[in-house]
């Protein structure tokens, strides 16, 4: 290796040293001199040290930058532990970061360069954070850690294991596909649970409605027509915030259903979009037009949506769906599809969405396909409008019902529109 190209190399690992160091040196500087094991100054030579160590054994032998990390290792830990127990201090990242900085010193000048800074980069930024993780950490529940759990042992370990084919007769049922929608709608589900947590109660019901329409459109009218119920002064604001959640369900399905076949943006996004808009403005104008502060502001708490059995129903829905899809398609063609997705739209708009938009890459037309996908939305804000009207109250009820059914007229026109 000749100067010109390893002095761009030491200078690299210099500057990653010095980003340690300095975030380091910052996180002890109310610390006395001699205190403390290691500073910016300490770390900066780390570095050099792993890169001159690097260097050498590209001269000598790489057994020679094995014994030289060895050495520092054993040197840097002793004096790490004579620290901590002046102090009774047992962290060990210190002595975790001095032997990163040691080994990143030593990529910069073996390895790739720009792999070499991204990791220093983002050791220093997970040295900085240490107050943000770990309040973090204090608050998560068990069931927040059990759900990312199951979400990564289902991304990770199941589907792997499942065969990438289909497997019945009439080609329906693909078992790593049908999980893989489990999983992109469990994702979703849990992104919403989480934005939930992170905005709490407190920002109040429309922040809820568009996190909880994203998680589920569904749980979210049922909570917020619970509440009006309990607080029939704020009827007006929780019917805003399920036409919002509707709003926000109508979104994502376009989202998903264009992300798996882009041959339904066109189809989907003028009746859809209208049938949203007619929705956040409704319900835009009821939040603006709520009561300047002798209304009841309730407080929202959606619990978390995501749990295995959730999973694994999903999964089996959209296993169903996506055969019956199929038969009903075999025999009865299109007009036994609209009508499967009526049906469907009743319990779940997400299964049959996925369903059609796979099939329309193969085995329908894509007009069929977005009807089908317009129909289970239309059915399915009808049925949250039922819902409002059982679980609520008359005034939310029929705020809901007739937004609905703007909503679902003005979807068919923009439909009807594009199919002349």
């Amino acid at each position: 290796m000749d100067a010109a190209s390893l002095l761009p190399r030491l200078a690299v690992a210099l500057a990653i040293g010095m980003l340690i160091g300095l975030e380091r040196g910052w996180q002890q500087r109310e610390e006395a001199e001699g205190e403390r094991t290691a500073g910016l100054r300490t770390y900066t030579l780390t570095a050099i040290l792993g890169g001159l160590s690097a260097v050498l054994s590209s001269y000598t032998h790489a057994i020679f930058l094995a014994v030289s990390f060895l050495g520092f290792a054993l040197s840097f830990s002793a004096f790490a532990w004579l620290e901590a127990k002046a102090d009774r201090n047992f962290s060990v990242t210190g002595v975790v970061a001095g032997l990163i900085t040691f080994a990143l010193g030593a990529y910069a000048v073996l390895g790739d360069l720009q792999l070499a800074i991204a990791a220093g980069v983002t050791v220093t930024l997970i040295l900085a954070l240490k107050r943000p993780l770990h309040e973090w950490l204090r608050q998560l529940t068990w069931l927040e850690i059990r759900s990312a759990l199951i979400l990564l042992a289902m991304t990770f370990l199941a589907l792997p294991l499942l065969p990438n084919r289909t497997v019945d007769p009439w080609d329906a049922i693909n078992p790593s596909e049908i999980w893989l929608l489990a999983i992109i709608i469990a994702a979703i589900s849990f992104a919403g649970y989480i934005a939930i947590r992170i905005m709490g109660s407190q920002a109040g019901v429309a922040l809820a409605a568009l996190a909880g329409g994203l998680a589920s459109s569904t749980a979210t009218t049922v909570t917020l027509a619970r509440l009006a119920r309990e607080h029939p002064g704020a009827s007006p604001l929780l019917a805003g915030g399920i036409l919002l959640s509707g709003a926000v369900m109508i979104a994502r399905v376009m989202v998903v259903a264009s992300a798996l076949n882009s041959a339904l943006i066109l189809p989907l996004a003028w009746p859809l979009g209208a049938a949203g808009g007619v929705m956040i403005v409704v319900a835009g104008l009821l939040f603006l037009t709520y009561g300047k502060g002798s209304e009841e502001h309730p407080q929202l708490s959606i619990r978390n949506p995501f749990d295995l059995g959730t999973a694994l129903k999903l999964a089996g829905l959209i296993a169903v769906i996506s055969l019956l899809a199929r038969i009903v398609s075999h025999f009865m063609g299109d007009a036994g599809l609209t009508l499967l997705a009526a049906l469907s739209g009743i319990a779940d708009v997400d299964a049959i969405t996925l369903s059609l938009a796979r099939m329309a890459d193969s085995g329908i037309a894509v007009a069929t396909a977005a009807l089908g996908i317009g129909t289970a939305a239309a059915v399915n804000t009808a049925v949250k409008a039922g819902m409002t009207f059982s679980l609520g109250t008359a005034r939310a009820g029929w705020i809901v019902s007739l937004t609905s059914a703007a909503a679902v007229v003005a979807g068919g026109a923009a439909f009807a529109f594009l199919s002349t």
